[in-house]
């Protein structure tokens, strides 16, 4: 079937990244990511490595993270697809854990070296007044 997303194994660069958003330590992991990505969490809009590296300070700084990814697709035109769950609680009180389903779409500009020129993101259902103060 012409243009279906085949099974793969999950690509290096993808646990990289993911790592990157739970440690917060975005050397190698982001290192996909240029000031020309956009990413789109949700209904927010974001533009270029910097400001994606702030969007995720500023809402996984105060969570205990870990992201799994459960499936990875490859699919024709540089895109490639993931499904994972998130298990995160706030620090201020770990024992609440919540897990969270989430997809991420990558849309490559380029594979050797990899650059993502769009990442859109979905997650949830979440019990948002959990992990989020203002929920």
């Amino acid at each position: 079937m012409k243009g279906s997303a085949q099974t793969t194994a999950v690509a290096g660069w993808v646990l990289k990244f993911m790592d990157a958003i739970d440690t917060l330590e975005f050397d190698e992991g982001f290192a996909p990511l240029t000031e020309d990505t956009d990413m789109f969490f949700g209904t927010a809009h974001v533009h270029g490595v910097e400001a994606i590296k702030a969007f995720f300070v500023k809402i996984d700084s105060p969570l205990n993270i870990t992201h799994e990814v459960l499936e990875f697709w490859t699919a024709d035109n540089g895109v490639r697809l993931l499904r994972g769950e998130a298990t995160m609680a706030r620090k201020s009180e770990p024992d609440q854990v919540v897990r969270a389903p989430f997809m991420h779409i990558f849309y490559l500009d380029q594979e050797e070296p990899v650059r993502i020129r769009t990442l859109r993101i979905t997650a949830g259902p979440l019990q948002t007044h959990a992990v989020f103060p203002e929920a």
